[in-house]
């Protein structure tokens, strides 16, 4: 389908936020038939690996934004991520291909072996668009929440273990540690340390003291980095365990831990993103400690031409 000619683009800026977080929100209200938490500080976070000037795409008609979408890549991984979104009443129209395309081509001078995209389940039109284009489903993701109306229980940990806030000197052993545990992880490709540390202190909103660790003697067990808002409330960003502490209760542990200093803060919202077929089983761990799946994800795959 043509592209209208009314429709120009343009690179996004972080000024942009405020406004591809409400297009994302609308969208999702619309699917969902609730109201959306997304907002701009979600976007700075999406956006902080992203190079906006040379992967993003606004959309726009008439001075009205329409569209939007990035991409993703680095050369450690073999594949190459795109977002596309369009506005809430402009679908139909061509513009959900042509972020496709957009994202197709920058993967195409990438290097990468293959690219990814997602759309929320909800979305069968999404799906339909991405199929007919040759790409396949390959995982779903949930976002998971809870809402903190009482007491958090107390975080239990085996004789000898403790658990601590990260210190910055912690950064390379605390960064093994984590690539260690998300070994098991799909399509995880751990960045070098330099990168990861680099690109960690640069996010809008880094805040090290919400950042936790199980010790073990020397020896770093399980690890946790927390945000402090996304999706209207605290954010678990990354929560691993080592294999051989694995069910010693290390994860539940710091999951109530971040739960009561989000508590502490005035945020009775935490949320979290997993893999719904998690070979940990982290959602029966969420699940426990009494989170509930709000949202499900679709990731679809293309092999690069």
């Amino acid at each position: 389908m043509a592209v209208p000619e009314t429709i120009s683009r343009r690179p996004a800026t972080r000024a942009d936020a405020a406004a591809v977080a409400a297009l994302v929100a609308a969208d999702e209200t619309a699917l969902l038939g609730r109201p959306s938490r997304v907002v701009a500080g979600d976007m700075l976070a999406w956006w902080s690996r992203c190079d906006l000037e040379t992967n993003s795409w606004l959309l726009e008609e008439n001075g009205r934004l329409v569209g939007a979408g990035w991409f993703e890549y680095r050369a450690h991984a073999p594949v190459a991520f795109f977002v596309g979104i369009v506005a809430a009443g402009q679908k139909g129209r061509g513009l959900g291909g042509m972020l496709s395309d957009l994202g197709e081509s920058h993967a195409a001078s990438s290097g990468a072996e293959r690219v990814h995209t997602w759309t929320l389940a909800a979305d069968a039109a999404a799906a339909v668009l991405f199929e007919s284009r040759g790409f396949r489903e390959v995982r779903r993701f949930y976002d998971m929440a809870i809402e903190l109306d009482g007491p958090v229980p107390e975080p239990l940990l085996p004789d000898g273990l403790t658990l601590e806030t990260f210190r910055e000197e912690d950064a390379r052993p605390f960064h093994d540690a984590l690539s260690e545990a998300f070994k098991d992880h799909w399509e995880h490709h751990p960045r070098p340390f330099e990168q990861w540390w680099a690109e960690r202190q640069k996010v809008h909103d880094y805040t090290p003291e919400l950042w936790y660790l199980v010790r073990d003697g020397e020896e770093i067990a399980a690890t946790v980095i927390n945000d402090p808002e996304r999706s209207g409330g605290g954010y678990v960003g990354a929560l691993g365990v080592r294999r051989p502490w694995r069910g010693l209760g290390l994860g539940k542990a710091l999951l109530y831990h971040s739960f009561a200093e989000f508590q502490r803060r005035g945020q009775t919202r935490v949320t979290l993103g997993v893999d719904a077929d998690s070979p940990t089983g982290a959602t029966k761990l969420y699940e426990r400690v009494g989170m509930h799946v709000e949202l499900e994800s679709v990731v679809f795959e293309k092999a690069v031409a």
